[in-house]
């Protein structure tokens, strides 16, 4: 038996913050080959069903292999007919069990998640890693992001006391991910958004940030 020993194929930084009356997450599309930009189509969301939004950083294989796992729990989740559909505090509890059972059986799954959504018309975010590590918050950013674009999300947030319109937390979120695609060597300007309100899931992308490297004229040493 052979255990994954490192990630190969990954994504990079996942980002989500909370609204007035919903979540915005957020990622780009690109799939890094170790430090090569080798895949760039990698979409890295997926709609869970009607009130959750699923976003991964980390090995995409394993991400794959989670969603399909995901997808036939949904599934047998609406054979059932009771009319009772997956909540995003069941999926966030599941993913912590999954994940730290795989972590204590040292196969890990190499990957970082974020789970949004709306239940019981209360807003949900919270964050999963490879090693079962679990916290609910208000904004979440993973890899890359935690260190660059955590701390604006968090700045903003508690500037607004909470209360912002879900135009506010996109354009924060857009923000984030141009000053991460300068700063990050392992992110695309390419990424898709999306956005849980009372009225469903809607994935938008992929879509391009608007960016420019002007300010690399300026820069001593830069030909």
């Amino acid at each position: 038996m052979e255990r994954t020993l490192q990630p190969i194929t990954t994504g990079t930084s996942v980002l989500g913050v909370k609204f007035d009356g919903g979540v915005v997450i957020a990622a780009d599309t690109l799939g890094s080959y170790g430090s090569l930009a080798r895949f760039r189509q990698c979409q890295r969301l997926m709609k869970v069903n009607d009130n959750i939004i699923l976003g991964a950083g980390g090995d995409y294989a394993d991400y794959q292999f989670l969603t399909s796992v995901i997808e036939r729990k949904v599934i047998d989740e609406e054979c059932l007919g009771d009319g009772f559909n997956l909540k995003p505090k069941s999926l966030y509890s599941w993913l912590t069990r999954v994940l730290y059972n795989r972590r204590s059986r040292f196969d890990p799954l190499w990957s970082t998640y974020v789970v949004g959504g709306l239940q019981d018309d209360d807003v949900f975010l919270g964050y999963v890693d490879k090693l079962g590590t679990a916290f609910e918050a208000p904004t979440i950013a993973t890899g890359y992001g935690a260190y660059i674009a955590q701390p604006l999300l968090r700045d903003h947030w508690e500037k607004n006391k909470g209360k912002q319109t879900v135009e506010e937390a996109r354009n924060l979120i857009l923000s984030c991910l141009r000053i991460l695609f300068y700063r990050d060597a392992r992110s695309l300007d390419k990424y898709q958004i999306a956005t849980v309100t009372k009225d469903g899931v809607t994935i938008e992308g992929p879509l391009v940030l608007d960016t420019s490297w002007d300010i690399a004229d300026v820069i001593r040493g830069y030909e």
